[in-house]
């Protein structure tokens, strides 16, 4: 078995794609008529990421390591705190066994509105509000996305079994959301997995602004529960199309179509449904 305390401690690169799972040991739970079973299996990694701009802190995330600095990128962006990459102009990451720390330096314009607008967002993996202080924050007006062509039906054929394939990290752990970019040609491109599904969504829009990718080409990919939270981050990220394997909600639709977002559901047995655009 793998030793977890060691593995954690040794992540030299946080800008690589996630580290292979460790192995912990378990018991089975059998009726009193049969022998315990030990075995093991393979868990997701989990680590707290501060984030503090120009020196101040704004936010305490659980996080995949891996893919650290996408993060931060996608982050900044789908939280409104800059207005473009370009603005962010240094990242400095530190690391420690169960925590990991990002100092971001940002333009004095972004800072200077985020000091004006600054809320404490004690994130979790599985909250995406946390820390809002009114209701004009968890629904803040967007700048509609221009309109374009939602993408043909034979792009999203077998687009399940190819997600599964990117999904490498969680095909041997499980416990993962992932986030993928697909190109105007159908060919998955990028792929950021992470335990919590806005965090997976961030890395991916990180990663697309570091490749220079046009958002409105191609689209991305959820493969978690398609919450508000990820429609508008995906329009401020000025993403023209999200496809989600799990049904929207009617507020998502709502957003969506104000928002000019092509909102695609894939479910698992029937044809796609275009909920928003074309």
């Amino acid at each position: 078995m793998s030793d977890p305390e060691k593995n954690a401690c040794d992540m030299s690169d946080v800008n690589a794609a996630p580290p292979s799972p460790d192995a912990f040991t378990y018991v089975e739970l059998l009726d009193d008529t049969q022998a315990s079973v030990t075995n093991s299996a393979r868990l997701a990694s989990e680590t707290a990421l501060s984030i503090s701009y120009n020196g101040i802190s704004q936010a305490v995330m659980m996080v995949t390591p891996g893919n650290l600095e996408d993060f931060v990128k996608g982050f900044s962006l789908s939280n409104d705190i800059v207005s473009s990459v370009g603005e962010i102009y240094d990242i400095t990451l530190t690391t420690g066994c169960d925590s990991h720390h990002a100092e971001v330096e940002i333009s004095n314009r972004a800072f200077w509105s985020l000091k004006n607008h600054r809320r404490q967002l004690a994130g979790t993996s599985g909250c995406g509000i946390c820390g809002v202080e009114a209701i004009e924050q968890a629904l803040p007006p967007l700048t509609p996305l221009t309109p374009v062509p939602p993408p043909k039906a034979s792009l999203l054929h077998n687009l399940r079994t190819r997600i599964s394939e990117a999904q490498e990290v969680a095909r041997s752990s499980g416990a993962l959301h992932a986030a993928l970019y697909v190109d105007a040609a159908g060919n998955i491109q990028l792929c950021r997995e992470d335990i919590g599904r806005h965090n997976a969504l961030d890395k991916l829009i990180g990663a697309m602004a570091a490749a220079r990718i046009n958002p409105e080409s191609g689209f991305a990919v959820i493969t978690s529960r398609c919450s508000l939270e990820l429609i508008q981050k995906a329009v401020r990220a000025r993403i023209g199309t999200l496809v989600s394997l799990s049904a929207p909600t009617a507020m998502t639709v709502r957003w969506a179509r104000h928002n000019n977002l092509n909102l695609i559901h894939l479910p698992h047995r029937s044809a796609p449904r275009l909920y928003s655009g074309g």
